[in-house]
């Protein structure tokens, strides 16, 4: 993963994934609020396309993992006197971080096609996916090529964003009917999606920032600290841009689902919702309000 090609192929599985998860959340609570179940993968239609979302996800990794192994080692992963090639050890690590996610979606289609030979319940898949998502955040804190300055920063919020990854898919298998978990779910994805996009062209595009260089070895460096803090405040307006971006994206697919699917009993929680406010509102409307009237009735 350490060029273009190696960031923007697993930002757009996970873009393509996180995106889908958020539309089929939003889309399936709008259809049903009362009888929402997190799901860890989303089907696509009820016909051949079904298990399209695991697919993708096994087949993404799969291709994303014979380039890192195969193609970038140029099967020169071992070393001539006997180990492991130094020189690859960055490649096989991204493939082993990448087998987890194959392993996820081919373990997911086969509890989906062969119920008798590794029925796994929604709450375990989760738990497939966080190990996933754990073996991926091992791998960028833990990583052979330390990274440092700018680089090191694009990886640390990458980091992060992986740490919550793993976070929501926790919370799927501990609150199966939350809503919220759900779509955290799919908006972090989508989140990491896009900042392995950002991460490409910052680092080995063309939007370096000004005051900063690669080196001959292709390290990013920077002029000075003032070069180097630029570039990280840079980086975190950049964060800042993506979570905007995914949080109307969400709110644009909650509406659209909301006016095609909407139940009954969607309008009625809201309803519901809305006169709890009103009523809250009513006797103080928050923690304190009460001791504050108090106050104000004996001046």
């Amino acid at each position: 993963m350490g060029s273009f090609k190696g960031h923007v192929l697993p930002g757009t599985l996970f873009l393509v994934v996180g995106a889908w998860h958020v539309w089929a959340a939003v889309a399936r609570f709008a259809a049903d609020p009362l009888g929402f179940r997190f799901r860890v993968w989303n089907p696509v239609g009820g016909g051949a396309l079904r298990h399209l979302e695991l697919y993708v996800i096994a087949g993404g990794a799969f291709l994303d993992m014979c380039i890192e192994v195969l193609y970038s080692t140029h099967l020169h992963f071992l070393a001539p006197g006997g180990g492991v090639n130094p020189a690859h050890l960055n490649d096989l690590e991204h493939g082993g971080m990448l087998l987890m996610f194959f392993l996820f979606g081919a373990l997911a289609l086969i509890s989906q096609n062969t119920s008798r030979y590794l029925p796994l319940t929604e709450g375990a898949l989760c738990l497939v996916g966080a190990t996933a998502f754990t073996a991926e955040f091992l791998l960028f804190y833990f990583h052979s090529t330390t990274h440092q300055g700018l680089e090191g920063y694009y990886h640390y919020l990458l980091v992060v964003l992986i740490g919550l990854c793993i976070a929501s898919s926790v919370l799927g298998a501990l609150l199966p009917e939350s809503f919220p978990a759900d779509l955290a779910s799919g908006l972090l994805i989508t989140l990491q999606g896009l900042w392995f996009y950002q991460t490409a062209f910052t680092l080995y595009g063309s939007m370096l920032p000004e005051g900063c260089h690669r080196d001959a070895d292709g390290h990013v460096k920077c002029h000075g600290h003032a070069a180097g803090e630029r570039g990280e405040q840079l980086a975190n307006f950049q964060l800042f841009a993506y979570v905007f971006l995914v949080f109307v994206y969400a709110l644009g697919c909650y509406a659209v689902a909301a006016a095609r699917y909407g139940h009954p009993d969607l309008r009625t929680m809201h309803a519901t919702e809305m006169e709890r406010r009103e009523n809250g509102a009513d006797r103080g409307g928050f923690v304190g309000s009460s001791a504050l009237s108090r106050e104000q009735g004996v001046i």
